[in-house]
């Protein structure tokens, strides 16, 4: 693959190093037929019948080729089938950006349900190829014009038989294609190492902490015997509430005092600085543990600065144990009991403070919270490499068309 400077049109930023020239132009109309789904909706699907996919699918688990479909119907007069290799493109959707992406379906005999606009290409256009621009080359952008609506926006097939294609060859546009699909699958892969290992590492919390009612854990290191003892956070750690500054001392000089309010200044369990003040109210140390008390309710993180907090937060003076054992009373639904407020969910003080964990011994604690943290660092390695995956392809769909 070749990176090319041209400022010239039609030819994109990047492509693979056999191919050359400008690409070429059409309406779509002259390049494709279309058709329509037919009206199934949410109310149709069941558990077993024929499978169908509804417009929805490509919002809620978009993938530029569907395979297999899990969702199913009762088939209908007048149903439309799938061929194979046909594009589709939904015809409703909640914003104009959204609206303009596209799936080929690769297997025949699928239904396709209401409000999907189909596109059958002809032979010099690739379908993978089509689905991929519709979705991110200049064809998005102006589908994305013309989609019309205020709460729901719509797109019709006169919309897209209107729009111009840029494609090139069938052998670049296949090899495209290709290149996406293994992409994708690479991702899909990476994504399922980093999943297992969530769940594996879910399982054995619950495994290594005791359950309700007991008083040792299912698994435990060899040598450890004694029972855990049930303690309040507030008698083993010291807590302390946020407090947040005057809204005009918030600064984004990243010179002043870093400033945590809730989630959105975390990012994979770590304070990643957003916003910044010059007003001290109420801190957390480098190192210490930052839980949220207001919506969303116990997620904990930590940081690795001096930071200012605010209302949203707590800072927590606490170990590895400590850090994991709050990860598992969130997981548990822990704090939902004592959730309060009509416009968000809150905890207060007093509640941070009475909540009870299980506490072993000290040397204990250290080999526990050593394990998670260990655990902690491989799911963030398979993290890393799967949003480094993600940006390799979002790079990729942005220079290689146009």
């Amino acid at each position: 693959m070749q990176s090319n400077m041209s400022e010239k049109n039609n030819i994109p930023q990047i492509r693979f190093k056999e191919f050359e020239g400008k690409w070429k132009s059409a309406e779509m109309n002259k390049v494709a037929e279309f058709s329509k789904g037919h009206s199934y909706s949410k109310k149709d699907l069941v558990k077993e019948g024929k499978p169908i996919i509804l417009y929805g699918r490509l919002y809620t688990n978009y993938e530029s080729t569907i395979s297999d479909v899990d969702t199913f119907a009762i088939e209908k007069p007048g149903s439309k089938y799938s061929n194979g290799s046909e594009v589709i493109v939904p015809a409703s959707g909640e914003t104009a950006e959204d609206i303009a992406i596209a799936s080929v379906v690769l297997k025949p005999d699928i239904i396709l349900g209401g409000d999907l606009n189909i596109i059958y290409p002809n032979e010099l256009i690739d379908s993978v190829f089509l689905a991929l621009t519709i979705s991110h080359g200049k064809q998005h952008k102006e589908l994305s014009k013309k989609a019309q609506g205020k709460s729901i926006v719509h797109l019709r097939n006169s919309d897209i038989k209107e729009t111009t294609l840029f494609y090139t060859g069938k052998d670049e546009q296949s090899k495209i294609g290709t290149y996406f699909q293994n992409l994708d699958k690479l991702i899909t892969l990476q994504q399922q190492k980093h999943d297992k290992l969530v769940t594996l590492k879910k399982a054995m919390l619950d495994k290594m902490f005791p359950k309700e009612g007991a008083d040792v854990p299912e698994i435990r290191f060899k040598g450890y015997t004694e029972d855990w003892e049930e303690k309040k956070l507030g008698a083993e750690v010291k807590i302390t509430m946020g407090q947040s500054p005057n809204g005009m001392y918030y600064t984004d000089n990243p010179e002043n005092y870093i400033l945590v309010q809730g989630n959105a200044d975390m990012k994979n369990g770590r304070v990643s600085p957003r916003v910044w003040t010059t007003e001290i109210t109420k801190t957390a140390e480098s190192g210490d543990l930052i839980i949220s008390v207001r919506a969303p309710v116990g997620d904990i993180g930590k940081t690795d600065y001096d930071v200012v907090i605010g209302r949203g937060v707590a800072g927590i003076r606490g170990n590895e144990f400590i850090f994991q054992s709050l990860i598992r009373l969130n997981e548990l639904g822990y704090w939902k009991q004592f959730s309060s407020g009509s416009t968000f969910e809150s905890i207060n003080s007093n509640v941070l403070k009475e909540a009870v964990l299980s506490i072993p011994s000290k040397d204990e604690q250290t080999k526990v919270g050593h394990f998670f943290k260990s655990f902690d660092q491989l799911i963030n390695l398979q993290k890393r490499e799967l949003e480094k995956l993600k940006q390799i392809k979002k790079a990729c769909l942005e220079k290689m068309f146009v």
